[in-house]
């Protein structure tokens, strides 16, 4: 299979790129599954999306959650409004005008 054929075999939002990992049994009696989502265009790497947890019959689903996405997001975000902010302040400056 040429990289051309691997990269239009699944899609990006595709859910058969979903990986289902082998069902685990804790000591209380739930069962744990794991799901990950196969990686993008130029990755095969797979990302973990999150678990099912099966208890007593009632399935739960709990996302995983990128703590370091989200903090990059933060950073991004505060340094994009000082970027904006110092523009501001540099086109027209909020102090009188002493030149004059």
């Amino acid at each position: 299979m040429s990289l051309l054929e691997q990269l239009g075999a699944t899609q990006p939002g595709d859910a058969s790129a979903l990986v289902y990992g082998t069902p685990q049994e804790t000591p209380d009696g739930s069962v744990i599954v794991t799901v990950a989502r196969v990686g993008g265009i130029l990755r095969s790497a797979a990302r973990p999306v999150g678990v099912y947890v099966v208890k007593d019959g009632q399935a739960t689903w709990t996302p995983a959650v990128d703590a370091n996405r989200i903090a990059l997001f933060g950073q991004t975000i505060g340094l994009v409004s000082a970027t904006l902010a110092l523009l501001a302040i540099v086109r027209r400056p909020p102090w009188p005008d002493l030149s004059r």
